[in-house]
């Protein structure tokens, strides 16, 4: 009866947090068209909804360890649902994304992303979005903020291993910022697929940065190595076994 109680409100928790974005986006549009600090604005009001009202309807809140940048820095960040999406961006003041060009087709989400400085980026051709990146950064049009993107490039559920993608090391190489590096534990109760979330303490844990001026290939080693490490030392936490 729990179980079956927890489902229905894990399904009423995500058909409100869909119309909770339609109305949001709606409400700031006409500001957001004119401001990026009006288009932040609402993605931090969506943000904050959904963290309370998952709190309220399914028991499950969150909470931010270590200390979340301030300043213009790349985020590599473990990728394990939405809600590591959810809970990064509200700690941060001006969050990014390096995200899927198919995204930017997705209703208000996909327009939102492109206010807020989010570069989309087509599968296989991350190479040709750092160059672009690099040389709006180099010229001063890029949007100021905090870049996070995916080392491992998808969603990956708690303990499956996937491999870390090149593309991390070259962006902290080329952009010449500070990564820090990003561990968590969210999808033991958000899971990657299906409707049922879990009550407990999902944690997002920012690590200490690493300052600019590695090796790419030492770069990846020490970036895969924290991220990994803080990942499963919060998965234990929660009681969670390979």
């Amino acid at each position: 009866m729990m179980l079956a109680i927890r489902w229905v409100l894990s399904l009423i928790f995500i058909v409100q947090m869909y119309l909770a974005m339609a109305v949001i986006a709606l409400a700031f549009a006409p500001f957001a068209l004119f401001s990026r600090t009006a288009a932040v604005k609402a993605c931090h009001v969506f943000c904050q909804w959904v963290l309370w009202s998952l709190r309220i309807l399914c028991g499950l809140r969150t909470e931010v360890r270590g200390t979340p940048p301030t300043d213009e820095v790349l985020i590599a960040a473990k990728h394990q649902s939405f809600l590591d999406i959810i809970a990064i961006y509200n700690a941060v003041p001006r969050g990014k994304f390096i995200m899927k060009r198919e995204l930017l087709w997705t209703p208000f989400l996909g327009q939102y992303a492109l206010r807020i400085g989010c570069v989309p980026v087509d599968r296989g051709k991350r190479g040709a979005a750092i160059s672009r990146m690099k040389a709006d950064v180099q010229a001063g049009t890029a949007f100021p903020g905090q870049l996070i993107i995916y080392p491992q490039g998808t969603r990956v559920a708690p303990g499956v291993k996937k491999s870390y993608k090149v593309g991390s090391g070259l962006l902290y190489d080329q952009l010449g910022q500070p990564c820090v590096p990003v561990g968590t534990n969210v999808g033991v109760f958000w899971p990657k697929r299906g409707i049922l979330r879990k009550p407990g303490v999902a944690v997002v844990e920012f690590l200490p940065r690493i300052e600019p001026g590695m090796a790419v290939p030492a770069f990846m080693a020490q970036l895969e190595a924290e991220v990994e490490g803080s990942s499963d030392r919060l998965l234990a936490e929660t009681g969670f076994r390979r």
